[in-house]
């Protein structure tokens, strides 16, 4: 899968780039019936518009199968950030995974049905 990686407001690091990569290779597994797969991913730290602390999101865009998974996470530190990413956008690729084997599922219990009554 290839993943593309930039960053808002913060310097891209190679250490911070081996970890998005790290968690973001994960996701293959999931993603076993499209090898054309890829990820957009940005880091970085929002605006000063909060009063206390520093602000850090991750976005993850998913391109797959014809289709955009998009997830978002904001959190007080980066590292944090990135793995709430992970685990949403792999909510999200479980579920869509989940909603195409039950719509199939459904289609073929409705043949099986017309096959019974002929």
């Amino acid at each position: 899968m290839r993943i593309n990686i930039k960053a808002t407001g913060i310097e891209l690091t190679s250490a911070l780039s081996s970890y998005v990569n790290d968690k973001v290779a994960m996701l293959e597994k999931l993603l076993i019936h499209d090898p054309a797969a890829y990820a957009d991913v940005e880091i970085g730290k929002r605006t000063q518009h909060h009063k206390t602390g520093e602000w850090f999101f991750s976005e993850i865009n998913l391109h797959t199968m014809g289709k955009i998974v998009r997830h978002v996470a904001e959190e007080s530190d980066l590292y944090a950030a990135i793995d709430k990413m992970k685990d949403g956008i792999a909510e999200e690729i479980r579920k869509t995974e989940k909603k195409k084997n039950t719509l199939f599922r459904r289609g073929s219990r409705l043949i099986k049905g017309l096959f019974r009554r002929v």
